[in-house]
C-alpha cells in the first residue's frame, strides 16, 4: 500500500476506528468580562441526553414529573442532503469536542481554527482511553446503530440475577425496540453495488461454518434506497455515516425519545450546559453547577441548579468523574465505597480488513448489514461485524469490528492535582476474550488477508461500561445506595459488560425498568 493510501486510510477512518479524538475538553473562561451566575429550582435534574436520559426524561414526562435535560453539547439536526454532520474522510471542527486532534501513527489531522463543541471527545486513561460523544442524543448520533439483545445464557452468567430476564425479554428490550424502530437491512440494499464488502463478510463467514445473521438496526432503510435511485445525496450507501447521518432516516436517541419527552410540554433541553459538580445541599436536595457556554467554548452564565432528584445520564466516563470529584472533596458524603470500579471495555476490538483476494470496492456501504455471533459459552461470549470505511479511494479494506464478554475490570482514582478521576486499566485486560476474537477475526478473513489491529495499536473503546455499577454502587432501579433522590442511569449502571451486545440496547432497557419502579415507588415521595 503506498504511502499516501495508507495515510488517507489512517486519517480517513480515524473516527470510525476510534484513532481521533481531543486533548482539551474544558470550557474557556471569558477573557475579563463578569460571567454572571444565576440560580434556579427543579423538580428533577437530568445530566445527559443520550439512552440513560431520553429514556428517564420521557417516562418521568409521561408519569407527570417535569424535568430539565443538561446536555453540554449541541443539536445535530437531520434531513435529506442536510450537512449538519461532518465528513470522517474531511476532518473539520465539528468532529471534536473542544480541542485539537491527537496524532495518530505520525499523522497529526489538520489543526482547525478555532475550538468547538463537536461530536467526539477523548477521556485519557491509565493504560486505556475512551471515546466519548455530546450532543442531544449522546451517543446515539455516532454509534454505528447495532441493537443487540443478549440472549439468555449470556445476559444470566453477567448481569444481575434479579434483573429477572424473563420480564427484559417480555417487556423492556421489546420497548426499546419499539422506540428505536428497528429494521435490518432488505436484500434489495446488500445486493447493490456499494455493499460487496457485506457479501464478502457473509460469503467468509459461510465458508468457515460460523453463525451469521443480519444485525437489527434503528435505521429506516428506505432512505438508503432512496440513494441508490438518485432521489438523495448519499449518507447510507457510501459509508458516509461514520460521525452521524445527514440524510435522517436513523432514529437516534434525539428524535425518538428526547423528541418525544418534549413533545408532553414537561420536559426542558437546555443545551451547550456543561455540568462542572455536583454536590449535596444542606437540606438534603441536589445542587448542580453548569457552565453555560458558547460553541467555542467560551463561559457566558454561570448556573446554580437545586433540584429535589438527580440522574446521573453524562455517560460512564462523565458520571464517574462527576461523583468522584464530589465524593473525593466532601460535597457528596458518605458515597458507596465501590465508586470508580468495575469498570470494564465491553471488549472492544476494531480491525482494519486488507484484503489482496476479494475486491470491496469503493465507496462502500453503510454502517452495519451482517454480524457473526458466539454467544454458546458465556464467558466468551463475543460479536463480530463488518463496518464500512467512509469515502476514499479503493484501498482494499473494510473494517471489522468485536466486542464481547469483558472480565477486565478497571478502576477510577481520583488525582487531587488534577481535581479529576482518572481511569486505570490493566495491562492484559481481557487478554483471554481479545484471543478468542482474534482467532475467529482472522480465520474469518482467511488467508491472504491482513488484519490491522487498531485498538492494540491504541488501546481504547466506544464503549465503556460501569463505575457506578448495579449491586455495588447502586441498586437495580438505579438509586445510589445511602443517597436519597440521587440516582444513575446509564452506561455507568452496568457490570462492565452488556453481555455480548454493544451497550445502547441493554443501557435503553435497563433504564425502562428502572424508571418504572422508581415512578411506582419514588415519585410523590422522594420527589
Amino acid at each position: 500500500m503506498s504511502a499516501i493510501s495508507r495515510r488517507s486510510l489512517l486519517v480517513g477512518t480515524a473516527a470510525t476506528a476510534g484513532l481521533s479524538a481531543v486533548g482539551m475538553p474544558g470550557a474557556r473562561a471569558a477573557g475579563r468580562r463578569r460571567v454572571p451566575v444565576t440560580r434556579e429550582d427543579r423538580r428533577v435534574v437530568i445530566i445527559g441526553s443520550g439512552f440513560g436520559g431520553g429514556v428517564t426524561a420521557l417516562r418521568f414526562a409521561q408519569a407527570g414529573v417535569p424535568s430539565l435535560v443538561l446536555e453540554r453539547g449541541i443539536r445535530w439536526p437531520t434531513g435529506p442532503n442536510a450537512e449538519t454532520f461532518p465528513h470522517a474522510s474531511s476532518p473539520d471542527k465539528r468532529m471534536f469536542w473542544l480541542g485539537s486532534p491527537v496524532e495518530i501513527f505520525g499523522i497529526k489531522p489538520p489543526a482547525f481554527d478555532a475550538p468547538y463543541t463537536g461530536l467526539l471527545q477523548r477521556i485519557a486513561g491509565n493504560g486505556m482511553d475512551m471515546i466519548v460523544a455530546a450532543g442531544v442524543g449522546g451517543g446515539s448520533l455516532v454509534y454505528q446503530g447495532m441493537t443487540l439483545q443478549p440472549a439468555q445464557n449470556v445476559f444470566n452468567a453477567t448481569m444481575p440475577e434479579q434483573l429477572d430476564y424473563a420480564k427484559m425479554n417480555s417487556v423492556y428490550y421489546p420497548r426499546v425496540a419499539q422506540m428505536l424502530q428497528i429494521q435490518t437491512a432488505p436484500d434489495e440494499l446488500i445486493n447493490s453495488p456499494t455493499y460487496q464488502p457485506s457479501r464478502v463478510f457473509a460469503n467468509e463467514i459461510k465458508r468457515v461454518g460460523y453463525d451469521l445473521s443480519k444485525i437489527p438496526m434503528p435505521i429506516d432503510w428506505n432512505f438508503a434506497l432512496r440513494e441508490l435511485k438518485g432521489e438523495m445525496k448519499p449518507s447510507y450507501t457510501n459509508g458516509d455515516c461514520a460521525l452521524g447521518v445527514n440524510n435522517g432516516g436513523k432514529h437516534s436517541v434525539d428524535v425518538t425519545y428526547i423528541a418525544a419527552a418534549e413533545a408532553t410540554g414537561r420536559v426542558t433541553v437546555a443545551t451547550q450546559h456543561n455540568v462542572t459538580d455536583v454536590a449535596k445541599a444542606p437540606d438534603g436536595r441536589w445542587q448542580v453547577y453548569v457552565d453555560r457556554i458558547g460553541t467555542d467554548g467560551t463561559v457566558l452564565e454561570k448556573k446554580i441548579i437545586t433540584a429535589k432528584a438527580l440522574v446521573m445520564a453524562a455517560g460512564t466516563a462523565g458520571t464517574t468523574k462527576l461523583l468522584m470529584r464530589a465524593s473525593a472533596k466532601g460535597q457528596i458524603p458518605d458515597m458507596p465505597d465501590g465508586l470508580g470500579t468495575n469498570w470494564g471495555s465491553n471488549g472492544d476490538r476494531i480491525y482494519v480488513w486488507s484484503d489482496f483476494a476479494d475486491d470491496f470496492g469503493a465507496p462502500q456501504g453503510g454502517p452495519v448489514v451482517y454480524g457473526s455471533k458466539e454467544w454458546g459459552t458465556p464467558a466468551t461470549a463475543n460479536t463480530i461485524i463488518q463496518a464500512s470505511l467512509p469515502p476514499s479511494p479503493n484501498l482494499r479494506s473494510t473494517m471489522l469490528v468485536g466486542f464481547g464478554v469483558s472480565q477486565g475490570r478497571g478502576w477510577f482514582v481520583y488525582d487531587s492535582a488534577k481535581d479529576d478521576a482518572v481511569l486505570q486499566w490493566p495491562k492484559d485486560g481481557d487478554s483471554v476474550l481479545y484471543k478468542r476474537i482474534q482467532q475467529r477475526a482472522s480465520k474469518i478473513v482467511g488467508l491472504g488477508s491482513v488484519l490491522t489491529d487498531t485498538t492494540a495499536v491504541y488501546p481504547s473503546t466506544w464503549h465503556p461500561l460501569g463505575g457506578a455499577s448495579m449491586g455495588v454502587v447502586c441498586d437495580l432501579a438505579g438509586r445510589v445506595l445511602g443517597q436519597r433522590g440521587l440516582y444513575v442511569l446509564d452506561g455507568s449502571l452496568m457490570p462492565g459488560t452488556t453481555a455480548a451486545c454493544n451497550p445502547s440496547m441493554t443501557i435503553a432497557a435497563v433504564a425502562e425498568r428502572a424508571t418504572d419502579e422508581l415512578i411506582a415507588k419514588d415519585v410523590g415521595t422522594v420527589f
